[in-house]
């Protein structure tokens, strides 16, 4: 049967913005205060009219929609080659209610929600083709345990300073990234010109970035645009077509899945995700409300979800954490269609992909689209009903 490609155009809108971490505000106020001080200084305390770019998003189809289409590594949608053959940037954004909804999250072709100190979590989005994105954020600063994440997409980690226990990853040569401040002891924060504030939101909760910033910003810092052969694995997740969906209906332990409650993961953001049918994705909310792209004004959705559980331990007295992010055989969940198999996963160093499989040590395979990455604590539990 002959498949016609689709083309959608989606208009991209404005408004709102940031928040902090920690126990929402009670524990926002240790690392807010060392990150912000210097921040002050940045440009454009003016708010920055967005304007509305279009951008250019193929469903999935078993031909290319053109010549120069190539396959993303991050969600197997067909993107041009330029997009394929360029770094993504991992961005890191909050989850506190006063932070959302935030503009760009809903482009992360792959989203990664990890807990950080004071009992909520933090996330970093995966974004390609962000090159025209015109607000990008608010972002927010990094824990030394999402590097790995960043490094097995050979990103550009785009953050807000940080605790000192990211010190040795963030100064490390071939570790790329763009920060509006220093990160703890260190006294650099490469790119810092890239950000600007919003008078929306009192900082920290109002640092923005660009597509064009940030391009300036690294061609300033010489680093590489496209991916480093070095250190770039593009077989990154097995995916399959929308003409041969994985329905998980071939796994005699699939359960059901159509709505996952991690509030038990999170329990200050409660994030869940609900299944619809219809249109075959997981639509997400953090603190029982949708969670928005504000540029979009929808709510992120993805079509698939994977749940990996991690060991973790706590660092100190201010409650900094610790997750094993390379370790091999360790268990979790994938869910897709409204179905859910347990898996485990392995990662052999900084920039090799976590490889998840199923219980008879198969890689398992994915369908085309966005995925959300839950990196649960080792002994908490998730709930698929």
């Amino acid at each position: 049967m002959k498949r016609h490609n689709i083309l959608l155009i989606a208009a991209l809108t404005a408004a709102l913005c940031l928040s902090g971490c920690g126990k929402e505000d009670e524990e926002a106020s240790t690392e807010i205060q060392d990150i912000t001080v210097e921040a002050e200084d940045l440009p454009g305390a003016e708010e920055e009219e967005v304007s509305e770019p279009e951008e250019e998003v193929f469903v999935d189809d078993e031909e290319a929609p053109g010549e120069g289409y190539v396959r993303s590594s991050l969600t197997n949608q067909w993107v041009k080659e330029e997009v394929a053959n360029s770094r993504p940037i991992s961005v890191m954004m909050p989850t506190d209610t006063a932070a959302q909804p935030q503009y760009g999250i809903g482009s992360a072709g792959v989203l990664y929600e990890i807990m950080e100190e004071g009992s909520i979590s933090r996330q970093m989005a995966i974004i390609e083709g962000w090159q025209d994105m015109e607000k990008i954020g608010n972002v927010r600063s990094v824990r030394h345990y999402y590097v790995p994440v960043g490094l097995e997409w050979d990103s550009i980690i785009v953050h807000f300073g940080g605790p000192y226990y990211a010190d040795n990853w963030v100064t490390r040569p071939d570790v790329n990234n763009i920060t509006g401040t220093h990160t703890g002891n260190t006294n650099v924060a490469p790119g810092s010109e890239a950000f600007f504030r919003s008078n929306d939101k009192k900082a920290p909760h109002n640092a923005y970035t660009s597509g064009e910033k940030l391009t300036s910003a690294i061609e300033k810092q010489k680093y590489d645009k496209d991916h480093r052969s070095q250190y770039w694995v593009p077989e990154h997740f097995t995916f399959t077509n929308a003409s041969n969906p994985n329905t998980l209906e071939d796994y005699s332990d699939a359960k059901r899945a159509v709505n996952i409650d991690l509030s038990g993961v999170f329990p200050v953001t409660l994030t869940s995700l609900e299944y619809n049918e219809e249109e075959g994705v997981y639509y997400k909310t953090l603190h029982k409300n949708k969670q928005i792209d504000q540029l979009t004004g929808e709510q992120l959705t993805f079509t698939n979800v994977i749940v990996q559980m991690t060991d973790c331990k706590k660092l100190d007295d201010k409650d900094y954490q610790d997750f094993t992010m390379i370790d091999s055989g360790k268990p979790g969940y994938f869910c897709t269609k409204g179905k859910m198999i347990p898996i485990t996963w392995t990662k052999t160093s900084d920039y090799a992909p976590t490889k998840y499989y199923d219980m008879d040590g198969k890689e398992i395979v994915l369908n085309t689209g966005k995925t959300y990455i839950a990196v649960a604590q080792s002994g908490t539990k998730p709930i698929f009903e």
